[in-house]
């Protein structure tokens, strides 16, 4: 018997095969990515000097999905590419600068959990602009979600300190949640004409170019580069394992057992976060902190999940 006939167990609805495996890494490597920003700012860098070192490793990648992504397919409708500026500019890096920012100030499990709200945007966002009706059992499951989100939100000032920047770093990974969410209720019709792999190539070369600019607005040039190496390893590993290979691992495990299986995995996201910080960063861990995360992960995954 062939390795791919291999039938594993059923979980939860879905088989445990390949697309679920990938699924996982994808949610993994995305959950990393705080742990290395975090780990950098160690070394006294800054948000946007380490968003640039990870949008500019991962730029050839970026570019070899683009071309990926139009190999066989129908050319970019011309409204695709009209909204590739303006969504670049807001998905990948008004959203990151915020989120890098406020991971100076947050530990990474309140990032990823405020983070992790955007779903729950997407919805808020979507009754108010196209009126739509959010059912009883929707509402129940925000008020878990924010309710979760404040208890994180607690336990990261009972860990740092009353004096702390907890709230100005919970703004700032607020506003990024905002942002992607919005960019999110744009990009989802465009999707369709484009292809996911295309699009979001494109959009990334976007923001990366949008990030250069900020930099060279900002940083002397002669001098902002000239970082402890461990740092340039560090923006390598971000733009590898927590930017690339999580977007390609994501649109083949969605390919291969659907975009609402693959959003259940994803819930996984927080919880990897949680151990990652408690195992590398030594962050501290708490029953508040723990309760807060199950609520955020339960409420997302009930609004994720609904009947459409």
């Amino acid at each position: 018997m062939s390795a791919a006939s291999i039938r594993l167990p059923r979980l939860g609805g879905f088989s445990i095969g390949k697309g679920v495996v990938l699924a996982v890494l994808s949610a993994a490597g995305f959950s990393a990515k705080a742990i290395f920003v975090k780990l950098a700012y160690a070394y006294s860098v800054d948000a946007v000097t380490l968003l640039l070192l990870r949008m500019v490793f991962a730029l050839p990648f970026f570019m070899l999905m683009a071309g990926m992504g139009a190999r066989g397919a129908a050319p970019m409708p011309r409204r695709a590419w009209a909204l590739v500026l303006p969504l670049g500019f807001m998905g990948y890096y008004l959203s990151s600068v915020c989120d890098f920012i406020g991971l100076q100030y947050v530990s990474s499990t309140l990032e990823r959990l405020v983070l992790f709200l955007y779903p729950t945007f997407v919805l808020l966002f979507s009754a108010l602009l196209f009126r739509r009706r959010v059912a009883g059992r929707e509402w129940l499951a925000l008020s878990l979600c924010y309710l979760g989100a404040g208890l994180a939100v607690t336990h990261d000032w009972q860990a740092l300190g009353a004096g702390s920047n907890v709230l100005l770093g919970v703004s700032w990974v607020l506003a990024s949640a905002l942002s992607y969410s919005l960019y999110l209720i744009g990009v989802g019709e465009l999707v369709k004409q484009a292809g996911a792999l295309r699009l979001s190539a494109w959009l990334c070369m976007v923001a990366t170019l949008a990030v250069m600019v900020h930099f060279a607005l900002t940083h002397p040039l002669s001098a902002a580069l000239n970082l402890p190496w461990p740092v340039y390893v560090y923006g390598l590993a971000m733009a590898l394992l927590s930017t690339v290979l999580p977007v390609v691992l994501m649109n083949e495990a969605m390919r291969q057992i659907g975009a609402n299986q693959v959003a259940l995995v994803s819930t996984l996201g927080p919880v990897m976060t949680l151990l990652l910080g408690w195992l590398v960063l030594s962050e501290s861990m708490s029953l508040l902190q723990l309760a807060g995360a199950a609520l955020v992960v339960g409420g997302v995954a009930s609004v994720s999940l609904r009947k459409k």
